[in-house]
């Protein structure tokens, strides 16, 4: 297997708890060309400490730092800052599953995809759950995962950049970023648009990545009824284009505009203790 360069971006803030866990598990990833690039977003506890502690003992590792201004710029900095052929993204509260940069290398190596979604743990205290939704694969065509997606829009699975793994010429090309307007959901936007140019997704049913449910996350606060009412307004716009662009809005227009009712219940697929 060929070995590209690839650049894993990790936005962090206040993370003294679970950041080490995170780089280690990057660190200790079985790939070993990569490019870590840890930004901090300005945290006021240890979080800087360990990264300078991992950054000065593996030239992988670069820091970053910047004033608090939430996620999306953050992901925004370390995009300008990355030089890799292909993006991975880890969230500082997650870790990875020892192999998962490798299994994405090699599945878009072997099919030439331009994407590759995976199956994921979420992390609830001691239990584990096992989640997913495309049992299909190993390629699908961009068309064939916009018709999966369409069943259920609001998934984590979906929505979420870190259990997919992304060719960094397209994000270049086409000015890519996260959107810094809205407060939750600028992944799925992110997604969303990269989604416009790709012709194959690789599809890998086993979890790589275990995402941490943190009590108190933004992940987890409700937002009010009309700040979910303007985020699905804009995002909508985005899911429209993705399936005009494919020919399919006007033959799914009822299950499409169903996106405005969407939840999110991702699909437990086993359930363990930690």
């Amino acid at each position: 297997m060929n070995q590209p360069l690839v650049s894993i971006i990790v936005p962090v803030y206040n993370g003294e708890r679970s950041i080490e866990r995170c780089l280690r598990s990057i660190q200790n990833q079985s790939y070993k060309n990569l490019e870590i690039i840890v930004v901090n977003d300005g945290s006021t506890d240890h979080t800087e400490r360990i990264i300078k502690k991992y950054a000065a003992s593996d030239p992988r590792f670069h820091y970053l730092k910047k004033e608090n201004s939430g996620v999306s710029e953050s992901r925004n900095l370390g995009i300008s800052a990355a030089n890799g052929e292909y993006f991975q993204f880890v969230d500082g509260d997650d870790w990875l599953v020892k192999t998962a940069t490798e299994e994405f290398v090699r599945m878009v190596q072997t099919f030439g995809c331009e994407m590759v979604i995976s199956d994921y743990y979420r992390v609830c205290g001691r239990r584990i759950l096992e989640k997913g939704h495309i049992e299909g694969g190993p390629v699908i065509t961009r068309s064939k995962f916009a018709e999966y997606m369409m069943a259920a829009p609001a998934n984590f699975y979906y929505g979420v950049l870190w259990n997919k793994f992304f060719k960094a010429d397209i994000i270049r090309k086409f000015g890519l970023s996260c959107s810094p307007e809205l407060d939750w959901c600028e992944d799925f936007q992110f997604n969303l648009e990269y989604l416009q140019y790709v012709g194959k997704v690789g599809v890998i049913t086993k979890p790589l990545y275990y995402y941490v449910k943190t009590k108190g996350s933004l992940v987890e606060t409700q937002p009010n009824f009309h700040e979910t009412i303007r985020t699905k307004r804009i995002l909508f716009n985005f899911y429209k284009d993705l399936y005009r662009s494919m020919d399919l809005y006007e033959e799914h227009k009822m299950r499409i505009r169903m996106f405005y009712l969407a939840f999110a219940h991702d699909k437990i697929k086993k359930v363990k203790s930690a």
